[in-house]
């Protein structure tokens, strides 16, 4: 394939929402077969993420998350906070056909009848998207990125997330297998977090995730990841996060984790947690970690649970709570480790 083909369809699929493929294609001397062209422009698109126009933002260094608020403005969230960008979206129509495209990039529809997404793309970016007139300003798309390579707790202390004292102690707490919840606001690192003790688990033991949509990437030698489905548009088809780890307790976990407790599934790993299966670990959105011990068992309740058997079970479920707090600097701080009062084993 001649180098000028590849740097021109390279350059259109980065610049535009909607690159003219055909033109490219049309000003080559070479004759293209229709296979060829498949696969040169899903390799090209994979090259660049599929980005378009966010590519560049994505490429640079420490960014989190891109955030498309329709034709207007187009943010960042790095190590110091959100920025806004330079860059804009020529119009409304090309914003939606950058998420719509992203969405089947997905294997996701993003139209009329289903105006908003939640996917994980090929290369494990988590895609949110809104179309207007649901988002009144245009369409919205929201972008995590994930990080490159996983980090450690060293290099987490590094970042200053946490002092040498902290780290030696949530080194002890993945030794014991102590079951802990991971608590915060949104983007304050608690995936981040988790990963990174979890790299710390012995390379013995055997680690389930679960997860609605993928983001957690461990850097341990066995890991099975488990990853929920929403229904199709006819409303069928799903499968939960309670479905997974009803699933992932019949897989012999020595670890099972909860990518984020939401709904119903806490009380599958309050039971899971209280019956042998004593290692897991899950993150919670939460204001403190007294806040994120209310959460789990509102929770609960709306799940069925009784208040007394809510609050029994997750005194006897987990041993700590560590929360986490981002400044207005930027930076990811452990801000709590509570030690819980546990009924022994």
């Amino acid at each position: 394939m001649p180098r000028d083909i590849v740097e021109s369809l390279r350059a259109a699929v980065v610049r535009d929402v909607d690159p003219d493929i055909d033109g490219v294609i049309g000003r080559s001397p070479v004759i293209i077969d229709g296979e060829t062209l498949d696969a040169l422009v899903r390799d090209v698109g994979r090259e660049v993420l599929g980005l378009g126009p966010l590519a560049p933002l994505a490429a640079l260094p420490g960014v989190t998350d891109i955030l498309v608020n329709g034709t207007r403005e187009v943010w960042i969230d790095d190590a110091t906070g959100l920025h806004r960008t330079d860059l804009r979206i020529a119009d409304e129509a090309a914003v939606r056909r950058l998420a719509t495209r992203l969405a089947s990039t997905a294997g996701r529809r993003l139209d009329d009848a289903a105006p908003w997404v939640d996917a994980r793309l090929p290369d494990g970016i988590r895609l949110h998207a809104v179309l207007q007139p649901l988002s009144r300003g245009g369409t919205a798309i929201s972008l995590r990125l994930p990080a490159s390579t996983p980090f450690t707790l060293a290099d987490l202390e590094e970042r200053r997330m946490f002092d040498a004292a902290t780290r030696r102690r949530l080194l002890r707490m993945v030794a014991a297998g102590h079951p802990v919840v991971i608590s915060g606001g949104t983007g304050t690192g608690k995936t981040t977090l988790l990963a990174a003790l979890l790299a710390a688990v012995p390379a013995s033991e055997r680690i389930v995730v679960t997860e609605d949509s993928a983001e957690l990437r461990v850097d341990h030698p066995h890991v099975v990841y488990l990853e929920g489905r929403p229904a199709n548009i006819e409303g069928s088809g799903a499968v939960t996060l309670r479905d997974l780890v009803r699933q992932a307790l019949r897989m012999r976990p020595d670890r099972l984790i909860v990518g984020e407790v939401r709904g119903a599934e806490v009380v599958d790993l309050l039971n899971a947690l209280n019956t042998g299966h004593s290692g897991g670990a899950a993150t919670v959105h939460a204001n403190s970690a007294a806040d994120a011990l209310v959460r789990l068992e509102l929770l609960a309740l709306q799940a069925g649970l009784g208040r007394e058997a809510a609050q029994q079970a997750i005194a006897t479920a987990f041993r700590s709570v560590v929360h986490i707090e981002r400044g207005r600097d930027g930076r990811r701080r452990v801000r709590e480790v509570l030690d819980l009062e546990a009924t022994p084993r």
